[in-house]
């Protein structure tokens, strides 16, 4: 079972069970898989509250009830693969029926030692899945003389780095590549040096956190396009006339490009085409002119930065943004999402994150949760951050003085998530 995980959906306790038995009460946790660009290629679901030994088909089909009971999980499934943590028993159950499996990997575990005699006699429902149109993705056992008859249904074959030595699981890859052509995930890479050792043996997708950590470039500074954001940011700060941002807009061709695109998109609701940049300006006023520019942010990339970085501090920022708006004043709203767009800043420009900030005028509030760890956008940040690493003691610890509910963070992230899929397809 995979570590760094990020919470989305929780059961309501009050919600009947779809199996007909009593409600269970569920957390669904989301860990991302990227493409060999270092985008997100799809996320691996999976039920938190349980371990793996407590695994049913049951919290299969309460996990599955739980994620589409929102059309933001809907929607979802529509755009990434979804990797589904299975049992054995589950592929027989109805819920498996209440999604279009073209999107969806069922992942299936090995059979315990004890076990491997029911080997051949459970092939046949793994047969009638992929007969469905489910793809499979199994882990390295599937590679062993045992599970020869599984092999060829494996559309995916999963490599716990923590779990194989370098030796073995080279060894394992050069199988796979030889006797399978299965797509191969390498997962629990937590280092750029884990990233680059399995990238090198051919494998194309990934899953950890070693993405989202910064890696600072000797004598790096600000480049052109970030300086031009950055100096946007602080004139809106310092609540400049329209005439001087207008002036920074007409000297980045891509800057400008990119805001008039924004506002005259179907989800602005611009109501005739906005060509002006002075006219773009007033229509979206300071304040949201601020999170565009933030948000604009996490687009620039620096030399070998991953997109996923982005695509993370976007859903930081939405999520930080909506659960603010049940805690904090109004004016704290807007100041949530820049905290968490800007908690990966260090990672987005190659610098220091004391260093970064210090190029942007920006309020105390969000210095203070981003330096020195203060204030309630900082706890706001804390539980954030504790749902990308699975930190289930952060998590549990920031929520409860928060006075948030598992329910309240969970279905706020799902909808994060399915808000910085649609900016990103964009």
């Amino acid at each position: 079972m995979n570590i760094n995980l990020v919470t989305i959906g929780m059961l309501d306790p009050v919600a009947p069970s779809p199996t007909g038995g009593p409600t269970l009460s569920l957390v669904i946790a989301r860990q991302a898989i990227l493409d060999s660009n270092r985008a997100v290629f799809g996320y691996e679901l999976f039920d938190r509250s349980v371990s793996s030994s407590e695994h049913t088909a049951a919290s299969d089909a309460q996990m599955l009830f739980n994620f589409l009971s929102f059309s933001e999980g809907e929607s979802l499934v529509g755009k990434k693969d979804v990797f589904i943590n299975c049992t054995l028993n589950s592929l027989a159950g109805g819920h498996l029926d209440l999604i279009a499996p073209e999107r969806v990997v069922l992942e299936i575990p090995p059979l315990p030692i004890s076990q491997l005699d029911q080997i051949e006699t459970r092939l046949t429902s793994l047969q009638e899945v992929r007969q469905r149109g489910f793809r499979l993705a199994f882990d390295y056992s599937v590679l062993t003389r045992s599970y020869k008859s599984w092999l060829p249904l494996a559309s995916f074959i999963k490599f716990d780095l923590t779990a194989l030595k370098p030796d073995a699981m080279e060894a394992f890859i050069k199988l796979a590549q030889q006797k399978s052509h299965a797509h191969l995930i390498a997962e629990k890479v937590e280092t750029s040096e884990q990233y680059s050792l399995v990238a090198r043996l051919g494998v194309k997708l990934f899953q950890g956190y070693w993405f989202a950590k910064p890696t600072l470039i000797q004598g790096q500074t600000v480049r052109p396009a970030q300086a031009n954001i950055l100096q946007l940011i602080n004139l809106v700060r310092k609540q400049a006339s329209t005439g001087e941002i207008e002036e920074v807009l007409k000297r980045d061709p891509t800057l400008s490009f990119n805001l008039l695109r924004f506002i005259n998109s179907a989800g602005f609701g611009a109501r005739s085409e906005v060509t002006s940049f002075k006219h773009a300006v007033m229509l979206l006023g300071l304040n949201r002119l601020f999170k565009w520019a933030a948000l604009l942010m996490t687009t620039s990339r620096v030399g070998d930065t991953p997109p996923a970085v982005g695509a993370t501090a976007a859903v930081r920022g939405r999520l930080m943004e909506l659960l603010a708006a049940d805690l904090l004043p109004e004016e704290e709203h807007d100041n949530a999402f820049v905290v968490g767009i800007f908690s990966l800043l260090d990672t987005m420009l190659g610098l220091p994150l004391k260093t970064a900030l210090a190029t942007i005028a920006l309020p105390a509030s969000v210095t203070d949760a981003l330096l020195q760890k203060q204030g309630p956008l900082a706890t706001l940040l804390d539980l954030t951050v504790a749902c990308e690493t699975g930190d289930d003691a952060v998590f549990a610890q920031t929520a409860n003085v928060l006075g948030l509910s598992n329910n309240q963070v969970n279905m706020a992230h799902l909808q994060a998530l399915a808000w910085a899929e649609s900016f990103t397809d964009s």
